[in-house]
């Protein structure tokens, strides 16, 4: 047996001080030869964990053995027919802690970097292949879905279906398809050209999008079943944000994570004034909370002038959400981090405008329900800072429109909808759901995998019912 390579071949990236003036792609991908070598790495063990630490179920060691055979076209083949969005996952999939942490090499703390050869395949068949090449679509089935939303579940179960064979409409309510795809995540991290080409691949399946289309005003989910589809899948992500409701929050230069991202991303403010989208970014710049919507609305209002950029954390560095690389990549931009610190109000200036923000120590005490330590105050350590701008990135909760106005829906606290964890079933007949409006903020691998296993439901559905 060979002797195993422990030597994990690092991502290449922008030079920190350079990257924190601009939007361009801060990890800069592979050369041909670092994929080569890193795929070498996979030893391609028998037993295979590595596919059931996968939400969607890839394949890998057989796109890894297709590349070491120098097999580019068969390893892109392996790698679509589980993912439709490679590209995406590529870059912000949390591989670390799902395919890479059950890697047979992990116990050696050198994984095979999973992410990375992902990203590398993806970007080569956009170079290289047509958008569909490797997919031979079935005879029609008649039968007809509707997808409401179109991120990563949407996305996902939308291309499943169809190379079922069944005709596939999406409504999203944006003028622009990829939902947190493309309003959430920076194009630094995620460059909108990459989720656009990604949708092309969707749509060359013969999938349909309808943009401007808000289900709930232009139609409700009973009518889409009234007017010809025989099943409805939600996937419209959770997109209402969370406030601290502390005194002074409606100030200006106040934002939720939601706003600011938005309208950096998907308005492109950062593109000002070549795009007609203004942005407020002050000197002194505090980002409530810990997680990778933290991290990037941190990394944004850098590149938006903040000199003074901050993450505040009410617990401490051991507990925070965000990938790992992501808070790395923070640091080395020279963002700071105010951990064990919660708000507790602001103040302004006569115009109206954020000047201070009230903090106050905090410590750890016992595990609270999500296995971390829960934060308490700590007596008498009130203190104050200065702000000019405040994005407050606490997580969101669903849109409320579609559970009020599809008659019968369960829904559960937060406003989340109740759907089955292994089949996206509601409790309304013909109707699933999957991703971030079942469980509230998670990832997009997540919500992909929500939306696969909608799928095989459905179409079971679907079958019985022809």
């Amino acid at each position: 047996m060979p002797k195993v390579n422990l030597n994990r071949v690092p991502m290449p990236n922008q030079d920190a001080k350079q990257r924190a003036k601009n939007f361009t792609e801060v990890a800069l991908g592979y050369t041909p030869e670092q994929f080569k070598e890193e795929a070498s790495r996979c030893i391609q063990c028998p037993k295979r964990p590595c596919i059931g630490g996968c939400p969607v179920g890839i394949h890998i060691p057989d796109f890894i053995k297709a590349i070491s055979e120098d097999n580019i076209p068969e390893a892109v083949t392996v790698l679509k027919n589980s993912n439709a969005l490679p590209a995406v996952c590529g870059r912000v999939c949390p591989q670390e802690s799902q395919c890479e942490n059950v890697c047979t090499l992990a116990a050696r703390k050198a994984p095979v970097a999973i992410g990375r050869l992902e990203r590398y395949l993806a970007d080569w068949e956009r170079a290289n292949m047509p958008a569909n090449a490797q997919v031979k679509l079935p005879k029609p089935t008649g039968k007809k879905v509707a997808v409401v939303g179109s991120g990563p579940s949407g996305l996902t179960a939308a291309a499943d279906l169809a190379k079922l064979g069944h005709k596939v409409t999406i409504f999203e309510a944006l003028h622009v398809a990829g939902g947190v795809l493309m309003y959430g995540i920076p194009e630094f991290r995620l460059p909108k050209e990459i989720v656009q080409a990604e949708i092309n691949y969707v749509t060359s399946l013969g999938v349909e999008i309808i943009l401007d289309s808000v289900i709930g005003k232009i139609d409700t989910v009973d009518e889409l079943l009234a007017n010809g589809y025989d099943a409805v899948f939600l996937g419209t992500g959770a997109g209402l944000p969370l406030f601290l409701n502390v005194p002074g929050e409606n100030l200006g230069g106040i934002y939720s994570a939601n706003e600011f991202l938005t309208r950096t991303n998907l308005m492109k403010a950062y593109l000002f004034p070549e795009y007609d989208t203004p942005i407020r970014v002050g000197k002194k710049v505090a980002v409530v909370g810990g997680g990778n919507v933290a991290m990037d609305a941190a990394r944004c209002a850098l590149r938006l002038g903040g000199e003074e950029v901050s993450i505040v954390y009410r617990r401490s560095e051991a507990e925070l959400p965000a990938r790992h690389e992501e808070v790395e990549h923070a640091k080395e931009e020279g963002i700071t981090f105010k951990f064990l610190t919660n708000p507790t109000g602001f103040k302004g200036n006569t115009q109206g405008w954020v000047t201070t923000m009230d903090c106050i120590e905090m410590e750890l005490g016992e595990p609270d329900e999500s296995g971390r330590r829960r934060p308490v105050v700590k007596a008498g350590s009130d203190f104050s800072m200065p702000v000019d701008t405040v994005v407050v990135a606490l997580g969101n909760s669903p849109n409320p429109l579609i559970a009020q106005t599809t008659k019968g829906l369960d829904t559960a606290r937060g406003g989340t909808v109740v759907a089955d964890a292994h089949t996206g079933k509601t409790n309304k007949a013909k109707v699933w759901a999957g991703g971030d409006i079942v469980t509230g903020a998670a990832t997009v691998i997540s919500a992909m995998g929500a939306g696969k296993r909608a799928v095989v439901s459905i179409d079971a559905y679907l079958k019985e019912t022809a």
